[in-house]
C-alpha cells in the first residue's frame, strides 16, 4: 500500500512539474529573445524530457506494482485513450524541440543569434497544441479513477 501511494504522489507530482515546465518554455520563448534566453530554453526543454521519461517509468510503475493492478489498467480503454493523449503530447514536442536543439547551436556559436518571429511562432503553435492535448490526459485519468472503461 505504501508503493501505491509512493507511486500516486511521485506520478501527481511529475504531471505538475511537466506542465509547469511547459508553461516556463511557453513564457520565455518570444521572438526577441536573447542567445542566453535561447540557451536557457533549451536547457528547459531537456528537463521537460526527462520530466516525460520519469512520468512514464512512475506511471506504469503504478501499472505493474500499485493497488489496482494491471489488470485494471491495461484492459480499460480509457487507460489506453490516456497513453494516447500522452503519446501525442510526446509527438507535439517533438518539432520544438528538434528546432530549440538547432537554436542552442547557433547561440552556442554566434552570441547575437536571435531565432525568426516565424520559427518562434512555429514552435508556439505546437507548445500551444501540447497544451491543449495535455488537457486531455487529467481528464481520462478522472474518468478512469471513477471506473470508466471498466
Amino acid at each position: 500500500m505504501l508503493v501505491d501511494l509512493l507511486l500516486a504522489i511521485a506520478h501527481h507530482l511529475l504531471i505538475f512539474a511537466l506542465l509547469a515546465v511547459l508553461v516556463m518554455e511557453m513564457m520565455i520563448l518570444r521572438p526577441e529573445m536573447s542567445a542566453a534566453a535561447v540557451l536557457r530554453v533549451g536547457r528547459i526543454d531537456s528537463v521537460y524530457g526527462v520530466l516525460a521519461g520519469l512520468i512514464l517509468i512512475v506511471g506504469f510503475g503504478r501499472v505493474f506494482f500499485g493497488i489496482k493492478g494491471s489488470a485494471f489498467y491495461l484492459g480499460n480503454p480509457v487507460f489506453w485513450a490516456k497513453i494516447a493523449a500522452f503519446a501525442a503530447v510526446g509527438l507535439l514536442s517533438i518539432p520544438p524541440t528538434i528546432r530549440m536543439i538547432g537554436w542552442r547551436r547557433q547561440a552556442a556559436s554566434n552570441p547575437g543569434f536571435v531565432p525568426t518571429v516565424a520559427e518562434v511562432q512555429n514552435v508556439k503553435r505546437f507548445m500551444h497544441m501540447e497544451g491543449f492535448v495535455f488537457i486531455l490526459i487529467p481528464i481520462f485519468a478522472a474518468l478512469m479513477a471513477r471506473g470508466y472503461g471498466n
